[in-house]
């Protein structure tokens, strides 16, 4: 399979780049470093690495900036780093890669636990989880030619310590599991769901 992953550079990104490329064609897209480099908050970048890349099989996205601060510093500016980013980022690749998707293709998005289980100084990542996960469950029943869609929903990741004292109480999710999640939806056939650890 020919497979995108856009946030290859990143924690989860670089695991599943090693997980999956011996089996099958991956083409790391980054902001920086990749084989292509795309900015996922500009639909004018999305468009051109879609040309770029051509017709593709499953795209997963492990991408998302958001604003993550203490709530005093949220207003319309701070907020919109994750409307922008995590929300509408992966949206529009949905959006936009329709185009380019082969027939029975997947799109995979990443959201997290943050979306029903809020932690202090990240409320701009948990309503933007929530939008994706509602978007996936929708895209689900619209999306033509045997497309699926859905969200792989993480906690913590154990990769990431340097979040941990921000998620007290949570177990983190391994990376054998993030990858598993993540094959669950590339190569089953369920399609609308967020697949949590």
């Amino acid at each position: 399979m020919k497979i995108i992953i856009v946030g290859a550079t990143g924690t989860m990104g670089t695991h599943l780049v090693k997980a999956l490329e011996k089996e099958h064609e991956i083409i790391k897209v980054a902001s920086k470093g990749g084989d292509i480099e795309a900015d996922i908050t500009s639909t004018a970048s999305i468009e051109k690495m879609f040309e770029q890349i051509g017709s593709f099989d499953a795209l997963i996205s492990t991408a998302g900036p958001t604003f993550v601060g203490p709530w005093s510093k949220l207003n319309d500016t701070t907020f919109r780093q994750g409307v922008e980013g995590k929300m509408m980022g992966q949206i529009n690749l949905v959006l936009i890669g329709q185009k380019y998707i082969n027939p029975k293709g997947s799109f995979t998005l990443i959201t997290g636990a943050l979306t029903h289980e809020p932690q202090v100084n990240f409320a701009n990542a948990s309503a933007a989880n929530g939008a994706v996960e509602g978007f996936v469950r929708a895209a689900a029943i619209e999306l033509e030619n045997g497309i699926r869609i859905n969200a792989v929903s993480p906690t913590v990741i154990e990769d990431s310590p340097q979040y941990f004292p921000y998620f007290p109480g949570e177990i983190p999710t391994t990376m054998k599991q993030l990858e598993y999640m993540f094959r669950k939806s590339v190569f089953g056939k369920v399609t609308g769901h967020v697949i949590k650890p």
